[in-house]
Parts: structure tokens; C-alpha cells; sequence
């Protein structure tokens, strides 16, 4: 396929697997069957799409794609920064009490189980520094400085990348929800800018062949059908997104109210070297897009977008917080789908199959 297509991440996980966490920590050795299960459904119904690349469905990545990495710790408190939804309720960071700052799981771990299953080419997704800067409290933490703490941090990040490639990940995706959100808490802009720069300078220890195989995805995130920042306008985002130091680009596009605006920013500041992955199905959205949509809303980008510099992706991950059944299986399985056929009737529609 000349248009390449790449889902985001998470699929919701099955009930039993969602009950069966509830009540005992996360890594509980006794959950391995269920995780194994899970892991392994997901993957043979992500095949059966028919898309080119696949992710397992972040079954194993509780309790949510933004803090797997160090949930269950010992020196973090549950009472750290809010994430407020539209639908009313408030997901809420771990705090961090002490240094030094370790992960307890790397996705690299999550990626060799599903290599075991998989067939297509796997891609894993990785929390951006950035969004666990947060992790840290404003009024710092005695006898260990924000600046180590930056220094651990991005020491732990680049470990979990370059296990990822070491481990034949097709792509490492960086998860970069928060971008959107800090302009909704500091509308100056500055939270926006110490985000980019933080990340940079993780994105700076890889060379530029690794860089080839990373990227950024943003959306205004998906929780229980709604999300946390989907009223900022992307014009504060996309100019500072792209100076990012990545080829790759998953930006959230299907759920928008005005797409040729956002079409129209983006070829503003797309770089040559660029490839932008827009979403052309939306996770939050129960009605199930059919391949003609799909294909339309490509063709609505490649006016805009070279299509050599065009891929296709879904907005957002499906299940993004582990207890989130808003969506069925079934439904997220048919959207990708149909992301792949219409990214296929796409392609063909511009000579480009």
C-alpha cells in the first residue's frame, strides 16, 4: 500500500481481564493466562483487518497508557495532577514523594510478549516525558532537585525507546495527549513550550536512523466517549508540534469540526522530511465509518498533503484508560478496518495503489 495506515494503541480489554485487575495489583503473576489471552485475541483480530501494522491493543498496560510505567510504585501518592473529561469525571496522576525516579515495566516488556503472536509488524506506543513531568509537584520534593529528577527521567525514557528498537518495534510511538491540554491549563503558551523543549532533548539522544522510526501522536484525548481538550484550537499546537525532532506525525483529524482548517495548518508547517498520519476514524464516535468515509476524508487531505507525505491512522486509541468499556471490541475492530479499505480505496483513487 502506498499510503501507509497505523493504528494508535489501545483496544478495549475483555471483561474478564477488566474484573479480574480490579482486584489484585496489576503484575500479579496469577494474571498471566488472562494478559496471554487477551494478548493473543487482540493480535489475531488486529490480522484479520487486513492492517499492515499492529499494536497489541495495550492489554497488558494497566491501569492507562499515561502511567503504566511507574503505576504500583512505592514512593507515589494517587493525589497528583487532575485530567478533568467532558463527561464530568476527573482521571488523576500518581504524585511523586521521592527520588530517585525508576520505572517499574518498560513497553519494551509488552512488546516481546506480543511478538510471540504476531505476524505483522508490531508497533509500540511509549509515554512522552513530558506527561510524566507532571508526576512531579510544584513544591518540589526535598533533597531531590526537578532537575534530577528531569535527568532520571529522560535516562528511563531513552532506555524504554532503545529497548523498543533494539526489539524490532516497526515504529515507537510517543504519546503526546498533553500537548493539546497545556494549552488549557497555561493559555500563555509556556507549559506548551517546556513540553517541546523537554521532549527534544529525549528525542536528541537518538540518531537520526532512529528518529526515522519514531513519532508523535496527538489528540484531544478519548475517555469514557469524551475528551479533556477537544475545544483548544490546534492552531496553538501544530506550529510548536512540528518542531518536534521526529519523521512521524498521528495527529487527530476524523473527530474535528473543521478539518480543512486544521488540513491547512498542518501543510503550513509540514517540514519535507515529515510524514503526517491523520485520523480518518474517531474512537469516541459509536457510529462505525464505512471505507467510502474513510476514503473521502483522504482524499479531502491530499489536497492539502503531499501524498507522498500522507499515512493514514485512528485518532486515538480505543481504550486508552484500561476501565473503559464505552467501546466494544467489535466496534473498534470494524473502525479499523475500515480505515484499512479506505486508505486502500484512497491509494487507488490517486494512482497511488
Amino acid at each position: 500500500m502506498s499510503i501507509p495506515t497505523e493504528p494508535i494503541g489501545s483496544i478495549p480489554r475483555p471483561a474478564a481481564l477488566i474484573d479480574a485487575v480490579s482486584t489484585r495489583d496489576h503484575m500479579d503473576p496469577a494474571l498471566d493466562a488472562l494478559y496471554d489471552e487477551a494478548v493473543r485475541d487482540t493480535i489475531e483480530r488486529f490480522e484479520a483487518t487486513g492492517s499492515p501494522v499492529i499494536t497489541d491493543g495495550e492489554q497488558r498496560k494497566y491501569h492507562n497508557f499515561w502511567t503504566y510505567s511507574v503505576h504500583g510504585m512505592p514512593n507515589m501518592a494517587p493525589d497528583g495532577f487532575k485530567i478533568p473529561f467532558t463527561a464530568g469525571h476527573v482521571r488523576r496522576m500518581p504524585r511523586l514523594l521521592e527520588g530517585p525516579f525508576r520505572y517499574r515495566v518498560r513497553a519494551s516488556r509488552y512488546l516481546e510478549i506480543a511478538q510471540r503472536y504476531a505476524r505483522a509488524p508490531l508497533k509500540q506506543a511509549v509515554i512522552s516525558p513530558s506527561a510524566l513531568s507532571l508526576l512531579y509537584p510544584a513544591d518540589g520534593i526535598e533533597g531531590y532537585s526537578r532537575d534530577r529528577f528531569i535527568e532520571d527521567l529522560l535516562a528511563e525514557h531513552e532506555a524504554e525507546v532503545r529497548e523498543c528498537l533494539e526489539r524490532g518495534a516497526h515504529k515507537v510511538q510517543i504519546d503526546f495527549t498533553e500537548g493539546r491540554l497545556a494549552i488549557k491549563v497555561d493559555p500563555t503558551g509556556d507549559l506548551l513550550s517546556s513540553f517541546i523543549d523537554l521532549n527534544n532533548l529525549a528525542l536528541s539522544r537518538f540518531s537520526a536512523a532512529e528518529r526515522a522510526r519514531l513519532g508523535v501522536h496527538t489528540c484531544p484525548g478519548g475517555d469514557l466517549d469524551s475528551t479533556h481538550s477537544a475545544d483548544v484550537d490546534y492552531a496553538e499546537l501544530l506550529p510548536s508540534l512540528f518542531h518536534l525532532k521526529v519523521h512521524n506525525f498521528y495527529i487527530a483529524l476524523a473527530g474535528e469540526r473543521d478539518r480543512t482548517r486544521v488540513l491547512k495548518i498542518i501543510r503550513e508547517h509540514l517540514m519535507p522530511d515529515h510524514r503526517v498520519f491523520i485520523g480518518v476514524v474517531a474512537p469516541i464516535d459509536p457510529h462505525v465509518e464505512t471505507p467510502e468515509e474513510v476514503r473521502d476524508r483522504v482524499l479531502e487531505a491530499a489536497a492539502y498533503i503531499p501524498v507522498h507525505q500522507l499515512g493514514t491512522t485512528d485518532d486515538c486509541g480505543f481504550s486508552p484508560f484500561s476501565d473503559d468499556t464505552s467501546t466494544s471490541r467489535d466496534t473498534a475492530f470494524a473502525k479499523i478496518r475500515a480505515r484499512v479499505l479506505g486508505t486502500e480505496l484512497a491509494a487507488k483513487a490517486l494512482g497511488a495503489g
